[in-house]
C-alpha cells in the first residue's frame, strides 16, 4: 500500500481573504505557505503572513488566477506538496486538478473525477436518484415535442419550470402556470437557449414557488468516512448571490434537518466523494426537500459551519489531502448556539448595487464576544477592480437566534470602512425587517419585498 503524501508546503492559488483563511491555518499546522498574487494585488497586506509570496501575471483573471500554465509554474518554483484552491476561479475546474495530480501535487479538493461528475447536472441527478435522494420532479431527460411536454406537466403538476438543457444563467428559462401558455412558452425557451447555446433542446422540472435554499456542509476521507457538519440556511440572495448565511435553519423541523443531512451523506458515498463540500437543496412550504447540486470545493460561508461546530474546515481538507482520516465521527459534531455571516461587498445599493472599488482611508474592524471578522482588506489598501466585489465576512455565533441577530447588528454597528461604499447598510435594513427575524424569507425575497418595486435604497454610509 502506497505511503500517504507528506504535505509540508501548499501553493494557495487564491487571493484575498480566502488567500489569507488558508495561510493561517498553514501556520497553525506548522506548514510553509506560499501565495500567489497578480499586479492588481500587489503589495496586499496578507501577502506578508505567506512565507513566500509569487507574481503570477497581470491583473485580469484570465493572465494570472485563472492561468494554469502559470499556477503550475510557482508550484514547481515554490516546490510544493499540495495546491489548494480556495472557492471560485479554478476549484472547481477538473482539468485543473488534473494537472496538478499530473504534476504531483496534491489538489486539496475532490478528486477530478468526482468534480466532473458532480458539474453534470444529468450524472449529478442520476447519482442523487441512486442514492435515494429526492430530486424535482420534472421529465428524464430532454422533451422532444410539445406534445411530450404536456404529458410531462400534466404528469408533474403545474406550475412547471422550462430550462435549457444546455447552459445555465436563466437563459432559456420560463415559468409556466397553466397549460394554456405552456406551448407558446417552451417555443420561447427554444428560440433562447438556441440563440444563446446553439442547441435548443429544454426540459422540464416541477417548479418550486418561494422555496428556501438549504445546503449541507460534508467532510469526506479517503478511508471511507463521511460525516455532514450540519445544514446553513443561505435563502436570502440578490440574483443568485448570496448575502446572509446562518447555521441552524430558523423554523426547519428537527427530523427534516435530520433527513436532509443523512441525504446529503448518503449522496457523497455514492458519488465517491473525498474532501470537503456542499450538497444544496430546495425547501418548499411544506418542508419537501429536492437536491439542486454538489459544490465540490470549500464555500465562502464555511465560517458558519466552523463556529457552531468548532471544526476548522480548512485544517480538515489539508488533512484529508494529506491521507489522513477525519479527525472527527459524526457522533462528535455539534451543532451548538447560532451562528450568521454577513458578506460585506464593496457595491453601492443606493445604485442599482454597482461596484465601488477604491482606496480604503479608514477601517474599525468589530470585536468583543462571538465576533469573527474574515477579511484581507486594511486602512490604506486599494479594492481592484478586477474581481469579485465581497470584501470581508462578518459573523457572530450566540447562544440562540435572538440574541445572535442582536449580536449582528452590534457588530454592523461598530464596523466603519471609509473611502469606499458597502453593504453594510444593507445588512442592518433586512436584519431589522419582521420577516428575517421570524425567519419568513426565501430565495425570491430580496428582490420581490426588500427591493420591490425598484431596487433602490436611501443613501447609505457603509
Amino acid at each position: 500500500m502506497a505511503e500517504p503524501p507528506k504535505i509540508r508546503r501548499i501553493l494557495v492559488a487564491n487571493r484575498g481573504e480566502i488567500a489569507l483563511r488558508v495561510i493561517r491555518a498553514c501556520k497553525e499546522m506548522g506548514l510553509e505557505s506560499v501565495a500567489v498574487f497578480s499586479e492588481a494585488d500587489r503589495g496586499a497586506p496578507y501577502l506578508e503572513l505567506a512565507d513566500r509570496a509569487i507574481c503570477i501575471g497581470k491583473g485580469p483573471a484570465a493572465d494570472s488566477y485563472l492561468n494554469i500554465p502559470r499556477l503550475i509554474a510557482a508550484a514547481e518554483i515554490a516546490d510544493v506538496d499540495a495546491v489548494h484552491p480556495g472557492y471560485g476561479f479554478l476549484s472547481e475546474n477538473p482539468h485543473f486538478a488534473e494537472v496538478c495530480r499530473a504534476c504531483n501535487f496534491e489538489f486539496i479538493g475532490p478528486p477530478h473525477e468526482a468534480i466532473r461528475r458532480m458539474g453534470l447536472k444529468t450524472e449529478a441527478k442520476a447519482v442523487a436518484q441512486a442514492a435515494k435522494v429526492p430530486l424535482v420532479p420534472g421529465s428524464d431527460g430532454p422533451v422532444n415535442s410539445d406534445d411530450d411536454a404536456v404529458q410531462v406537466a400534466r404528469q408533474i403538476g403545474y406550475p412547471v419550470l422550462i430550462k435549457a438543457a444546455a447552459g445555465g444563467g436563466g437563459k432559456g428559462m420560463r415559468v409556466c402556470r397553466e397549460e394554456n401558455g405552456l406551448r407558446t412558452a417552451i417555443s420561447q425557451a427554444r428560440a433562447e437557449a438556441d440563440a444563446a447555446f446553439k442547441n435548443p433542446s429544454i426540459y422540464l422540472e416541477k417548479f418550486i414557488d418561494r422555496p428556501r435554499h438549504v445546503e449541507v456542509q460534508l467532510l469526506a476521507d479517503s478511508h471511507g468516512n463521511v460525516i455532514h457538519c450540519w445544514e446553513r440556511e443561505c435563502s436570502l440572495q440578490r440574483r443568485h448571490q448570496k448575502l446572509i448565511e446562518e447555521s441552524p435553519a430558523p423554523t426547519l423541523p428537527s427530523k427534516v434537518r435530520r433527513r436532509i443531512c443523512e441525504a446529503a451523506v448518503r449522496l457523497a458515498r455514492s458519488a465517491g466523494y473525498v474532501n470537503a463540500g456542499t450538497c444544496e437543496f430546495l425547501v418548499d412550504s411544506d418542508y419537501n426537500f429536492y437536491f439542486i447540486e454538489v459544490n465540490a470545493r470549500i464555500q465562502v460561508e464555511h465560517p458558519v459551519t466552523e463556529l457552531v461546530t468548532g471544526i476548522d474546515l480548512i485544517r480538515e481538507q489539508i488533512r484529508i489531502a494529506g491521507g489522513e482520516p477525519l479527525s472527527v465521527s459524526q457522533a462528535d459534531v455539534p451543532q451548538l448556539g447560532h451562528a450568521i455571516e454577513c458578506r460585506i461587498n464593496c457595491e453601492d445599493p443606493e445604485h442599482n448595487f454597482r461596484p465601488s472599488p477604491g482606496l480604503i482611508t479608514g477601517l474599525r474592524i468589530p470585536g468583543g464576544i462571538g465576533v469573527r471578522w474574515d477579511s484581507h482588506i486594511a486602512p490604506g489598501y486599494r479594492v481592484p477592480p478586477n474581481y469579485d466585489s465581497m470584501i470581508g465576512k462578518l459573523l457572530v455565533h450566540a447562544p440562540t437566534r435572538k440574541e445572535a441577530i442582536a449580536r449582528m447588528l452590534r457588530a454592523l454597528d461598530e464596523l466603519r470602512i471609509e473611502g469606499i461604499t458597502t453593504t453594510a447598510a444593507l445588512h442592518r435594513r433586512i436584519l431589522r425587517t419582521p420577516d428575517f427575524v421570524e425567519g419568513r424569507v426565501d430565495t425570491t425575497w430580496v428582490e420581490r419585498v426588500l427591493l420591490a418595486p425598484r431596487e433602490r435604497l436611501a443613501p447609505t454610509s457603509g
